[in-house]
């Protein structure tokens, strides 16, 4: 049922008829509104997952412990999407990529020479310290952009070539691994992605006109929102960083950063998707 609700909203997106009768703050009003609902369609997965997490005792379900209950439930969402055809199966071999570099990163951050976090309560399906479900938070990234993807009908001008983002999304995401032996290159690495994407903008689609906005600012917005969720899972004791053992505290704002790489290393796998590629102009 619920699939088939979202597939009629899905045709009802599609509907771009011009709406002239909209001027003034009336149109901002519709199209802000369109874009809301367009966004929380796009965070189908997440949105389900995350509300997962909230309704989940710590105590587990029947005896089934939290992480298991949660792991059960990620790949029934998952399971759910594709056989609603809400995902392809290309869309759905990129999300499990996320899911799989996701897994490899949680390993690195909670191994006993790390301890960047922990995941504190006990499960059957923990792999090296790391519940496999966490790997799903991640794929929930690459989800909301392939799912945003056609929701507002995005596509993106003067994206630099792919050759140049590929490299550095791979030495961002390298730099998660080496930042604690030979320095953090975060910094140094965004300034270059920024020179990059300067001139790429993203145009969307709230309702019936394009709108446009600099894809790296889309992106920095993204990261914001995963902090925002990153200090919820935490405040629900998922997971915890050193800083939050005897007590709640907010992450810091520094891992905002760290969401925005992991975000643009997301999106330049995303691009590579045949047809996301058709809606993206490679600039001169």
């Amino acid at each position: 049922m619920l699939g088939i609700l979202v597939n009629r909203l899905d045709q009802h997106f599609a509907n771009g008829d011009a709406r002239h009768s909209l001027a003034g703050w009336r149109r901002f009003v519709a199209e802000f509104w369109y874009f809301g609902i367009k966004e929380a369609r796009a965070c189908l997965f997440a949105g389900l997952f995350f509300a997962a997490v909230f309704a989940v005792p710590r105590a587990g379900v029947f005896g089934v412990p939290r992480y298991d209950v949660l792991l059960i439930l990620a790949l029934g969402i998952q399971a759910w999407m594709l056989y609603a055809k809400l995902e392809t199966w290309d869309e759905f071999k990129a999300i499990m990529l996320f899911h799989l570099m996701g897994f490899a990163l949680e390993a690195f951050k909670v191994s006993a020479n790390v301890r960047s976090w922990t995941y504190p309560d006990f499960a059957y399906s923990k792999v090296m310290d790391v519940p496999l479900f966490a790997g799903f938070m991640y794929a929930a990234v690459g989800s909301y952009i392939i799912q945003v993807w056609r929701a507002l009908d995005l596509r993106v001008v003067h994206h630099p070539p792919y050759w140049m983002t590929g490299v550095v999304a791979v030495a961002l995401y390298v730099n998660f691994f080496t930042h604690r032996y030979i320095g953090d290159y975060r910094w140094t690495l965004g300034a270059i992605a920024l020179g990059l994407y300067a001139r790429c903008w993203v145009e969307f689609r709230p309702l019936d006109r394009t709108r446009r906005m600099p894809l790296i600012l889309g992106l920095i917005l993204v990261g914001f929102f995963i902090w925002l969720a990153e200090n919820a899972g935490t405040f629900f004791g998922l997971w915890k960083y050193p800083n939050q053992i005897g007590a709640w505290t907010n992450v810091h704002l520094g891992k905002w950063s760290s969401w925005t790489a992991l975000t643009l290393l997301t999106f330049a796998i995303v691009v590579n998707l045949k047809h996301v590629k058709e809606r993206i102009h490679l600039a001169p």
